[in-house]
């Protein structure tokens, strides 16, 4: 058998991390066994479904490096044939037009409920003759379901479960106005699409009993189904924006790294032993069905953090260069010329190991290419008092010398020393150096970023700082 697995949003929004969830687990699925990820928009809520949420999804997915095989489809378009299919159902006595109106079932469900009873419809035309059909009311289709047994579905993720089919009532497949309902239109398509395993929310696992009724009155084989528990909160509550239930666009520019996003969501209900970091490769490799909990997952914005972290280690620098740009132009308003760009790739290596996002690598490194006089913070301006400013002028004058080698080791060798005549601790000189150069009290290791500058940068920022230092609003 050829595994395929579909993703099926609704264009009413954005990608939200659930759905990038199970997004990925039917990537994974299907790449680990060389099958096939399809994409299959489903607008048929034509009131809330837009565009913008289209090219939302889309970005998000590609963003995520989730790519899909063939077109997406979209199931409203699609309306016309879900609808010949309940014609199929009617001539064979298993779909039935029905004409309770809305006040009919309004009371219906009133009696129930005052009887204490389940309120689902009651099947009052179910077997009635058509020629009783009232004038100028437009009939829904409903499938004719069985009435007694059960029907049992045997899903990867919850074992086997099993519902009374009494406890079901005749579902709706096409409204009154001939448009067909998501139950239909979800079965018609998946079987179309050649879908073989349908992985996807454990809010769905109700829907599931009704549309294996339907799979089977249609004659048609019914797939595989994993139904995933949902994700929620650090407090166990429904997964909510408070908690990080955000698109993808929103991690993007809150700059996390669309490979330790997968790594994340991957661990949200999923596990291989002890692994914490998986590849991208390793969890094709590893991924089954078998390996997803039953339990819900907790998301944690501190471990997200603390795992982009470590893919940013091992980030490629140029990669990273490339991704901050964007922001730190927008930091200075101007383009980053090669020379800026190449003095921010000397300095990765450094900042990377002390960034956990992509936002705080921007902010770290946008010393390097901020024009001058450079803005200094209020934590920095308190170093640069009568003290440090004379000990900046102090060993401006000794690096102004041409015979002082302008490198990380010579320059800490000379300010250790300058340190040491003075009977300071090293940091009393060295503190008022990062506060010049960097503007701020935190930088990677300051003989480096001496180094990195050069001679003539680095002592114009003392310069600047000797003169005046400029407050960072």
């Amino acid at each position: 058998m050829t595994v395929v697995t579909r993703f099926a949003p609704s264009p009413t929004g954005f990608l939200h991390i659930g759905g990038a969830r199970t997004a990925l687990f039917n990537w994974l699925f299907a790449r680990h066994h060389g099958g096939r990820f399809l994409l299959r928009i489903e607008d048929t809520d034509r009131a809330r479904s837009s565009q913008e949420a289209v090219e939302a999804i889309f970005d998000g997915l590609k963003w995520l490096g989730l790519d899909w095989d063939d077109e997406p489809v979209f199931q409203f378009s699609r309306a016309a044939h879900h609808a010949e299919v309940v014609q199929t159902l009617i001539e064979q006595g298993k779909a039935y037009y029905c004409y309770t109106t809305p006040d009919e079932l309004t009371a219906m469900r009133e009696e129930q409920k005052a009887k204490g009873l389940p309120m689902r419809y009651d099947g009052r035309w179910r077997d009635r003759d058509p020629s009783d059909a009232p004038a100028g009311i437009p009939p829904v289709v409903r499938l004719k379901a069985p009435q007694d047994g059960s029907t049992v579905v045997r899903d990867h993720v919850q074992g086997e479960v099993t519902i009374a089919n009494s406890q079901l009532d005749d579902m709706i497949l096409l409204r009154a106005d001939g448009t067909p309902t998501y139950m239909l239109s979800v079965v018609v398509d998946d079987h179309d699409m050649n879908i073989s395993h349908v992985i996807r929310g454990d809010d769905h696992l109700t829907n599931t009993f009704r549309q294996v009724q339907l799979y089977r009155a249609l004659g048609w084989d019914v797939p595989e189904f994993a139904h995933i528990p949902l994700i929620h909160g650090p407090d166990g509550a429904k997964l909510s924006k408070r908690h990080g239930a955000l698109g993808a666009e929103a991690y993007r520019d809150m700059g996390y790294l669309p490979e330790a996003i997968r790594n994340y969501l991957l661990r949200l209900g999923w596990g291989h032993g002890d692994e914490e970091v998986i590849s991208t490769l390793q969890a094709i490799e590893w991924f089954e069905l078998g390996g997803i909990g039953r339990s819900a997952s907790r998301f944690d914005m501190a471990k997200l953090n603390n795992l982009n972290g470590i893919y940013m280690r091992e980030a490629d620098d140029q990669r990273l260069v490339d991704l901050i740009a964007p922001r730190l132009e927008t930091l200075t308003g101007a383009p980053l010329d090669d020379d800026a760009r190449a003095l921010l790739l000397k300095g990765m290596d450094s900042m990377k190991a002390r960034a956990k996002t992509l936002v705080e690598l921007a902010d770290l490194a946008a010393f390097y290419v901020r024009p001058r006089p450079l803005p200094i913070d209020e934590k920095a301006q308190k170093l640069l008092d009568e003290s440090g400013l004379r000990v900046l002028a102090d060993l401006a004058a000794l690096m102004a010398d041409d015979q002082v080698s302008w490198d990380r080791e010579a320059l800490e060798a000379l300010v250790r020393t300058y340190a040491e005549e003075h009977d300071l601790k090293l940091g009393k000189a060295a503190q008022p150096l990062r506060a010049a150069l960097s503007g701020s009290t935190v930088s990677p290791p300051i003989f480096e970023v001496m180094e990195l500058l050069g001679r003539q940068a680095s002592l114009a920022r003392i310069q600047d700082a000797l003169e005046g230092p400029q407050l960072q609003s």
